[in-house]
């Protein structure tokens, strides 16, 4: 007689048993890992946390130190009283150490920002430079203490990414967990800057990786959660402005108003990026022309400043005085017209003298100001139909810092959690996608990834525009001991036709050349001055090709993972 079958309680029980065994197997076997990861996240974001806060803090000692104040929170009102040569002479000697700093530390006398992080993201496994890094933490913590007009958060997220390579190296992570470290890094150095956990998030996923992958959010968080903390052991729960309360917003009225607004700031934006472009130029023209030492570029920059704050001190630093003033309300309109034309002359020249800094801080500031400027005459103009002109400085701010950045969430989310008022925050969203929209079809969608245009490197293209350019030929090729060599013969025809390409060239240089010959494979040289091409193999058309289709198939595969 046949067992009678189990009850339906009892198969139930069984299944639950059985999912338990199959949790505790997928614990015992993957969850380790994984829960290494997260608690190296945690201690990155600690680590991250700390480097933000003590960079602030040396900011502000050096400012103390060499401007003799306590009250560096009010710098700008106390330079007013010092004697001229002084305000002159602090910049231009901060301008000489970081030069100097900059010349034997890097080798290109240029301090290190966030655009370098982006391209390590992008080329690099998640790795950034260490010993230039760290000498450009330095240069710009003194840029930022002796007058330099540039911002903080750029150097700190290079300095996290510093603290997260160091750790990969140590690890040999590959390169999504690499990426991963790096966005946590970010995330906790951002969010220690501005008190922001979900915005310094947002801000590794949307600007640095470029993607929001799923497995990247939690580590992610944690990390950024452990910046926040840093943040307000320090500070406490306090917002960085103290901001006004704005009152109801008559939305289908003023709604016209901020998408104006929106598209002014996204003018601006692009004016001081291209700006900063433009600055940058003309240094490297008048060095190459008057065969400046590069060490020496700096202080003058430095000098050029000085005399500026002698009239208009208000560029000097940070500018978070002059910033919760046009939040507050507290500037006139010719003031906050003229202050933001200065501030980005400033900024232009700080950057384009190469004495480090970013450009976060400087454009909350510039957008603050023109916000409040548009705003008062808006208010102006329609008295009984508008708000505070003290809220389109703050829609003001996050506009243009969204269009600069190319980050429109994270900005957005950044000056939300500023206020805590999503009816202010609305407002900004407003602003915020007509800057972006502008800004983003005049320059390459921000100021970071038209840096790395200008160095040749397409980003913002997209990964199908810049893979091309991770593979070296020499990696790719195929040896002349391949039993799928090229024939010899053949590789020395195509040579004495002119048809080759060195051996330490990328994909992105050979592939015009197989579309401009149609020829099946490129013989790869090594090349030297007083010698003869050297054959070393040749690159096949589906080699190269094979190589492109596995790098854009793993770059999918880690974006929606």
């Amino acid at each position: 007689m046949s067992d009678p079958a189990p009850s339906f309680v009892a198969q139930q029980m069984a299944l639950l048993v059985s999912n338990c065994k199959r949790a505790f197997q997928v614990l015992r076997d993957r969850g380790p890992g994984k829960i290494t990861f997260w608690f190296i996240a945690l201690l990155i974001g600690i680590a991250a946390g700390f480097a933000a806060l003590f960079f602030r803090k040396g900011i502000e000692g050096l400012q103390a130190w060499a401007y003799g104040t306590d009250d560096v929170q009010n710098l700008h009102t106390f330079i007013s009283g010092l004697e001229w040569y002084w305000v002159v002479a602090l910049p231009m000697i901060g301008g000489l150490v970081v030069g100097l700093i900059l010349h034997n530390f890097t080798r290109d006398g240029r301090a290190r920002s966030v655009a370098d992080v982006i391209q390590g993201a992008a080329l690099h496994e998640g790795r950034v430079e260490t010993r230039a890094g760290l000498a450009s933490a330095l240069a710009s913590m003194i840029t930022l203490g002796t007058g330099g007009s540039s911002g903080r958060e750029g150097p700190v997220v290079h300095l996290a990414a510093v603290i997260s390579t160091w750790v990969s190296r140590r690890i040999n992570a590959d390169g999504i967990t690499g990426r991963d470290l790096l966005g946590c890094a970010v995330a906790a150095a951002v969010s220690a800057s501005f008190n922001a956990p979900i915005a310094g998030a947002l801000f590794a996923l949307e600007v640095v990786l470029r993607h929001f992958a799923v497995h990247a959010f939690a580590p992610i968080v944690i990390a950024s959660v452990a910046g926040t903390v840093i943040n307000r052991l320090e500070f406490g729960g306090v917002t960085e402005f103290v901001l006004p309360s704005y009152g109801d917003l008559q939305f289908y009225v003023e709604l016209p108003a901020f998408l104006l607004l929106g598209l002014t700031c996204g003018a601006i934006a692009v004016a001081l990026m291209r700006s900063v472009f433009w600055a940058e130029d003309i240094g490297n023209f008048v060095q190459a022309k008057t065969k400046l030492p590069r060490y020496l570029r700096p202080m003058v920059a430095g000098a050029i400043l000085g005399v500026i704050a002698l009239w208009f001190p208000h560029i000097i630093g940070v500018g978070y005085e002059t910033t919760s003033m046009a939040l507050t309300g507290q500037l006139v309109l010719h003031e906050a017209v003229v202050f933001a034309i200065l501030k980005v002359a400033a900024v232009s020249i700080t950057l384009g003298g190469r004495m480090g800094g970013g450009v976060f801080s400087p454009s909350l500031m510039i957008g603050a100001l023109a916000g409040l400027g548009f705003g008062l005459v808006a208010t102006g103009l329609f008295p009984d139909v508008s708000g505070s002109s003290s809220l389109y400085a703050l829609a003001g701010m996050g506009a243009v810092a969204a269009a600069v950045l190319g980050a429109p969430i994270s900005t957005t989310l950044i000056v939300f959690e500023l206020t805590g008022d999503w009816q202010t925050g609305l407002a900004v969203m407003v602003a915020v996608s007509m800057s972006t929209a502008l800004s983003s079809r005049l320059v390459d969608r921000s100021f970071f990834l038209t840096q790395i245009e200008r160095r040749g490197i397409h980003l913002a293209a997209g990964p199908q525009a810049y893979l091309l350019s991770i593979f070296v030929v020499a990696r790719v090729m195929r040896t002349q001991d391949d039993p799928r060599a090229a024939n010899e013969e053949r590789c020395w025809e195509l040579i004495n036709d002119g048809t080759y390409i060195d051996g330490t060239a990328t994909l992105e240089q050979a592939m015009p050349i197989f579309d401009q010959t149609m020829v099946q494979f490129i013989p790869v040289v090594s090349l030297s001055p007083d010698a003869p091409p050297e054959l070393l193999g040749a690159l096949f058309h589906v080699d190269a090709l094979k190589a492109y289709n596995r790098a854009l198939a793993a770059t999918a595969a880690e974006e929606h993972s």
